[in-house]
């Protein structure tokens, strides 16, 4: 693009680079970065600012959404001489009081899509040109993107592109069209490299075009058009993004329902498809329980770091901080987001090392940051069992089978628990039609959205859904007989809601937690109550904390008992066809995605030599265990691809329980970490 822009020079744009682009550009590709600045400093480009780390602005607590907005602010100061006028907004995720926060950190523009102003009632036909809004007597201006342009450029043909714009065009010359898009469809998306700048050479026969027209079609950078014209009109603007991140923010079964209607008002050509709006960016924190459970540890982080006394170690737990409030596993559509578990493990590592500092901070200081509390750590209304030490942090959810949803360990900075549950998604139907290697599209560059690939045979064979939460330390009552497979695939045969039930919190003390439920089981002899009593017993050690679960079950009432008592571990250990993450056992060593067996077994290793991690779990008394990948199916640029977001490893126990009796099992995680990363940066 650069080198096309250095051919051109009566075409002018914007560009924005995201700060962790510009930083690798930096040290890798400085000349590269001096190129883009000669560009800024003839006037030919505008560097656009924004968040520095490419944060959901409207995710953040207000300080957070400052910092990030003048840390990229200077940064593009200092690259370009001169500080940005304009701020790319991540996603184009809009709440009515983003301008405070924009204007506040120096910023008097933004662009936002074409389908934010529909929702604002204004025409199609009089987006071209600039509207203000306002918070708090703060006034932001907007450009609002065309989606010809946006679809067109670069997939349209280009006399089409031409004759639309002279269409919006006045011989006034007081109209302005915008496209504002993300760089990657200019070559990174499949096929589009040949179609932009080989086979095809689509951008430079543009470019070439609007230079050959230039008089009739001028381009311009946004700031340098505001300076010689004024706004349009005022707009308020509800909460909005592009119309796809509407339709993904659905439900999976909504979604699908959304989609049909939205089509079949198109091919209609419906005036009322304009108001046809999918739903609320915000509602990713409640599909995915994940992506609610990470940006609430962010919110808890930025609390801790904020309260922190100025000083290098605030410095760098905040950098850490922004780095974990990049948007990307903040929520999911086409592009993996939340699926993908190592950009997932990546942000969490960061809000993990943030903490930490945050943490060690305040301990040497004198506030007291060690023990297990009672918190609403996600904030539903109910409370969480928090237990915060030196080496780890633990949640644990009462309310959903008293199961870990949270195990950070804070030497090798990795969450051990981020686990995904396997859900239905609405792609899911497309896979399901559509399984085959090869489509008859690849090959032809297009907008990814709504292009089937498939990037290995069979995946619609691997769609297996959880019925729960997959939390570690779970109990599980089942069937008797039930196999490693019906659990591995989601179909074993619960006889009671021991794994997702509430459980009342008991003593609690300096490390450890005690939680008991009544569950009924049922069978053909009749109802069976049975005591479940859960005991954590959660270690200090920096680089070698345990985590243990003592679970005892006791006949309460009703007729004898038959079942296979079970505990279920879920972690991640990024084993997805890595040769670095494994399972141990005895002198065996097999891969952590693997399916595997083995009865009577007392002791099991799990780790990863890469991310310097090993958990060894024993287990008393000597149990039949399974392994298994919790193995997710969705949709990405490249085509639908399998992700493994974690294993399983479970312990099982057949057990009888007649009149008063009693059965009583533990697993014991032992962690050693063979690094002690903050050691390495400490301030």
């Amino acid at each position: 693009m650069v080198d096309a822009l250095e051919r051109h020079p009566l075409v002018r744009l914007g560009l924005h680079y995201s700060g962790p682009l510009l930083e690798w550009l930096g040290s890798e590709k400085p000349a590269f970065l001096e190129r883009v600045a000669t560009l800024a400093e003839r006037g030919q480009i505008e560097l656009l600012g924004g968040g520095y780390h490419e944060p959901i602005l409207a995710s953040l607590p207000e300080r957070d959404r400052i910092a990030q907005l003048t840390r990229m602010a200077a940064a593009i100061e200092r690259l370009g001489g001169r500080r940005p006028e304009g701020a790319w907004l991540a996603e184009r995720v809009w709440e009515p009081d983003l301008p405070t926060s924009i204007v506040d950190a120096g910023y008097r523009w933004t662009i936002l899509d074409d389908a934010h102003f529909r929702a604002a009632a204004i025409d199609d036909g009089a987006i071209y040109g600039a509207y203000t809004t306002d918070d708090q007597g703060r006034l932001l201006t907007l450009f609002g993107t065309d989606r010809r342009l946006r679809y067109g450029v670069p997939f349209g043909r280009i006399p089409s592109t031409i004759a639309h714009l002279r269409r919006q065009a006045t011989d006034d010359g007081e109209r302005i069209a915008v496209m504002g898009d993300d760089g990657e469809k200019f070559g990174a998306w499949p096929e589009t490299y040949d179609h932009c700048w080989g086979r095809d050479g689509w951008v430079e026969r543009f470019f070439d075009t609007l230079e050959t027209r230039s008089a009739e079609i001028p381009t311009v950078t946004p700031s340098a058009w505001l300076a010689e014209h004024d706004p349009i009109g005022r707009a308020y603007i509800p909460t909005s993004s592009y119309d796809e991140m509407g339709e993904w923010a659905l439900p999976a079964d909504e979604a699908a329902r959304f989609v049909a209607v939205a089509h079949a008002a198109a091919l209609a050509d419906d005036p009322a498809e304009r108001w046809l709006r999918g739903g609320f960016w915000r509602n990713f924190a409640a599909r995915y329980r994940e992506v609610n459970d990470l940006h609430k540890q962010m919110l808890r982080v930025s609390d801790k770091v904020a309260a922190m006394p100025a000083g290098r170690a605030r410095n760098a737990a905040g950098d850490h901080l922004g780095q974990g409030q990049s948007n990307d596993c903040y929520w999911h559509g086409i592009f993996g987001g939340i699926y993908l578990p190592h950009l997932r493990l990546a942000t969490l590592g960061h809000l993990i090392a943030a903490e930490d500092i945050a943490d060690r901070k305040a301990r040497r200081t004198g506030r007291i940051v060690d023990g297990i509390t009672l918190v609403d750590t996600d904030l539903d209304g109910r409370d969480e069992i928090l237990a915060t030490m030196p080496g780890q942090v633990v949640v644990i959810d009462p309310a959903e089978g008293a199961g870990i949803g949270s195990w950070d360990i804070r030497a090798a900075r990795h969450g051990l628990a981020s686990v995904l549950r396997r859900r239905p998604e609405a792609y899911h139907a497309r896979l399901r039609e559509a399984d085959t290697p090869a489509r008859p599209d690849v090959g032809k560059a297009t907008t990814i959205h709504g292009v089937v690939r498939v990037r290995e045979p069979g995946l619609a064979d691997r769609l297996f859904y959880d019925a729960y939460e997959r939390r570690s330390g779970l109990v599980h009552l089942l069937t008797r007989g039930t196999t490693h497979e019906a659990f591995a695939t989601g179909v074993a045969d619960e006889m009671g809601d021991a794994h997702v039930g509430r459980y009342e919190v008991g003593a609690i003390t300096d490390d450890s937690v005690s939680l008991v439920r009544l569950v009924s089981l049922s069978s053909a002899a009749g109802p069976t109550v049975v005591r479940i009593a859960k005991r954590f017993s959660i270690g200090r050690a920096r680089r070698a904390p345990d985590l243990a679960l003592e679970a005892r079950v006791e006949h309460v009432s009703g007729p004898g008992a038959r079942f296979d008592l079970a505990l279920e571990w879920a972690i991640n250990l990024l084993g997805g066809r890595n040769p670095d993450a494994y399972y141990r056992i005895g002198e065996d060593v097999v891969a952590h995605d693997s399916v595997g067996e083995r009865a009577d077994l007392a002791e099991i290793a799990a780790g990863n030599r890469a991310v310097g991690i090993e958990v060894t779990t024993a287990i008393t008394p000597a149990a039949t265990v399974w392994w298994a990948p919790i193995e997710t199916i969705s949709d990405s640029e490249e085509g639908f691809e399998a992700n493994c977001q974690g294993s399983a490893l479970v312990a099982v126990w057949p057990t009888n329980l007649e009149r008063g009796g009693v059965r009583v099992v533990t697993m014991k995680n032992h962690v050693v970490t063979a690094v002690d990363r903050p050691a390495e940066e400490r301030p």
